[in-house]
């Protein structure tokens, strides 16, 4: 069982930046793919940035391609994305999830296959 708490989330400023942060519990975390969704009011839940067990892949949607940065620390066990020059289209929940496999399992979907699910965290730009 693997357990995912988000925290970072909050208001801030269009332009300006935000950090969020996934603590991830059990041992297998290094085995793990790890990437963050999101969902704005009232729409479907979207794919917003994976990376790989070690670090050494990343995938973005189009929307943040350039603007978000996702990180992980296998030595404690979190994945973190650094989202930069932040616009109001991107306020939502953000959502860490986990899973065995990285590829297109993670960006061809709302992520309706991901193992396991953190609760989210709110994020809002203001114009």
């Amino acid at each position: 069982q693997v357990q995912l708490v988000e925290s970072g989330g909050g208001l801030v400023q269009a332009g300006g930046s935000l950090r969020l942060s996934c603590a991830a519990s059990g041992r297998t975390f290094s085995t793990w793919a790890m990437g963050w969704f999101r969902q704005a009011s009232g729409k479907e839940r979207e794919f917003v940035a994976v990376i790989n067990n070690n670090g050494a892949f990343t995938h973005y949607a189009d929307s943040v391609k350039g603007r978000f940065t996702i990180s992980r620390d296998n030595a404690k066990n979190s994945v973190y994305l650094q989202m930069n020059s932040l616009k109001p289209e991107d306020t939502a929940v953000y959502y860490c999830a986990a899973d065995p496999m990285y590829g297109s399992n993670w960006y061809r979907g709302p992520g309706h296959g991901m193992t396991y699910w953190g609760k989210g965290t709110l994020v809002t730009v203001s114009p």
